[in-house]
């Protein structure tokens, strides 16, 4: 490990040992109240603990910014008293991750965790980067995976950002990308790495990097993060794409059943409640399907969320789509509410909830503000912030926090933390 200018460089980093075996009871401690600490939030599914500001601007109720050095479109991860980024720098080949004072928004460090090695071009989607994936944080160290010389690396750093461990989850060859989020569950942070050379989906040890269990995938190009849901009594790990939907016991890997649908390729993350699992996608196909908890499909259509995760809220489902329409279906049946096309719109972010307000950042950096009701689309508010917004928000004690572009020096990301009219947050009072 190497100090230079600030940026812990780690080097020499090779394979860890592996392991067969189940995965273990172990704590994360992360509050759900004050902290965003992975992909969706702490509960995974997109929705905030309490209220949240609506309305603000470039001057108004900004309660820091900061500049982010390269380019990525994981959303912002709060845990404990940092907001953590990947990042990448395409000019530098560099793939790091960025750690910021939740407080004041200050750097407070920069941990270069590759260099060179970068795919081709070719391999990336034309709105992709090289830093997709949202980092997972358990309190005690933080977890992301990049796609580097043609491999997927998983990244364990600890809090002041040295190294943790590295582990190769494997060959990647790439269409489009790596866009994989790391997911906690007890012992556990887990991976999915789809591609075309031949997919897998792996369970490492959190504090070790060893592997726990390990799944073959099919040799297709989709890029969905896994989710742990409680359906049906038990906890069911689930992952769209490859035209099914798959459901494993997480704590061996072991496949509980599979349901045919979505698409080839799907992006967003599935969203469930105690009985059903809701899934969209993709490409080429058009379809959202509702399974019960045994892998029984129970209805479907052909809308689609392809780029981003639909929100279930209330009993209603919701889904944003790469075109700028959004729906509202009843989750049970299937029956739309309604739908609503959002005039220059087109999404990429996935919708997030907070106070009975659905947060939709669109990809023209505007955040719009709607209610979560049955009844009809009632618009609240739209917030203007940069020039893109590829990232979903993060929600968490009475703040939001965005990632945008901004279009000065060619493009600059910016990372926001927009407060209330009263500027307070329980996290400043602890």
């Amino acid at each position: 490990m190497l100090l230079i200018t600030g940026i812990t460089l780690l080097t020499g980093c090779g394979r860890g040992g592996t392991s067969s075996g189940r995965v273990e009871e172990l704590a994360v401690t992360v509050s759900v109240e004050s902290e965003w600490p992975w992909w969706r939030g702490p509960q995974g599914n997109g929705v905030a603990i309490g209220n949240a500001p609506t309305q603000w601007s470039a001057n108004d109720s900004v309660r820091w910014k900061v500049d982010i050095p390269g380019r990525g479109h994981g959303s912002p991860v709060v845990c404990g008293n940092a907001v953590y980024l990947a990042t990448a720098d395409d000019d530098k080949q560099t793939q790091s991750v960025l750690a910021v004072d939740r407080t004041n928004g200050s750097i407070l460090w920069q941990t270069q965790v590759h260099e060179g090695n970068f795919p081709a071009t070719r391999e990336l989607h034309p709105k992709g980067t090289n830093a997709n994936g949202t980092i997972a944080c358990d309190g005690k160290q933080i977890f992301t995976a990049f796609l580097n010389d043609r491999e997927i690396i998983a990244t364990a750093l600890l809090p002041d950002g040295s190294l943790a461990w590295q582990e190769s989850l494997g060959n990647f060859n790439s269409k489009f990308g790596y866009a994989a989020s790391p997911l906690i569950y007890k012992s556990a942070v887990i991976f999915a790495a789809d591609n075309r050379g031949g997919g897998h989906l792996s369970a490492l040890d959190r504090k070790t990097g060893e592997t726990i269990w390990r799944v073959r995938r099919p040799a297709i190009a989709t890029y969905s993060s896994p989710i742990i849901a409680h359906v049906g009594g038990v906890d069911q790990l689930l992952l769209s794409g490859c035209e099914k939907v798959e459901s494993f016991d997480p704590e061996t890997g072991e496949k509980n059943w599979s349901c045919r649908g979505t698409a080839e390729a799907t992006c967003g993350t599935i969203v469930w409640d105690d009985n059903h699992i809701f899934a969209s996608g993709g490409y080429p196909q058009n379809e959202t399907i509702c399974i019960d908890a045994k892998g029984k499909r129970v209805w479907s259509n052909r809308r689609k969320a392809y780029e981003p995760s639909m929100l279930l809220y209330d009993g209603a489902l919701y889904c944003a789509t790469d075109t700028g329409i959004v729906y509202c279906w009843d989750a049970a049946s299937g029956k739309e509410h309604w739908s609503k096309r959002l005039a220059g719109s087109s999404f990429s972010a996935s919708l997030v909830v907070a106070g009975g307000l659905i947060y939709a950042a669109n990809a023209s950096g505007t955040t719009i503000v709607f209610r979560a009701d049955t009844t009809g689309y009632n618009e609240i508010a739209k917030n203007k912030l940069g020039n893109d917004a590829f990232a979903s928000p993060a929600i968490c004690d009475g703040l939001v926090y965005l990632r945008v572009g901004e279009k000065r020096n060619g493009r600059q990301e910016v990372l926001y933390c927009i407060e209330g009219a009263s500027g307070v947050s329980s996290f400043n009072d602890k």
